[in-house]
């Protein structure tokens, strides 16, 4: 998925209770939908939200275990998640693949055309 839009769209397709770990700045995109979510963020997320969730205010690490307690106990059909590109997400990937729960990823944004540097030296010959 390219946008939380669509990946509300296609999540509401495949069932009817969502977990949501993709942050609380995009749940503007799910606030219409009539499916129940529970909402895993760091901070508590400001309006609008999904009429029907529960909010789980966590941070991580997670284990796979307690992913798959918490899928299990909530009755979770799909998982909703952005693509960070790191292993912090595996705990949860893991857990669905083991739960069969459906997952929907939402694609990180293309990074901008811009010149790229790794090490001091190149920023500095770059800044030149």
């Amino acid at each position: 998925m390219d946008s939380l839009d669509e990946a509300c769209a296609v999540a509401e397709g495949l069932g009817e209770r969502i977990f949501l770990t993709t942050g609380r700045q995009g749940l503007a995109a799910f606030a219409g939908s009539s499916r129940w979510f529970l909402v895993r963020c760091v901070d508590p997320p400001d309006p609008p939200v999904p009429a029907r969730s529960e909010v789980l205010l966590d941070r991580g690490p997670y284990t796979v275990d307690g992913e798959l307690d918490l899928l299990r106990s909530h009755h979770i059909d799909v998982l909703v998640t952005k693509d960070s590109g790191g292993p912090l997400t595996a705990a949860k990937l893991d857990a669905a693949a083991e739960s069969g729960t459906a997952v929907v990823v939402v694609r990180r944004p293309v990074p901008p055309d811009v010149a790229v540097v790794e090490t001091v030296e190149q920023v500095m010959a770059w800044l030149r």
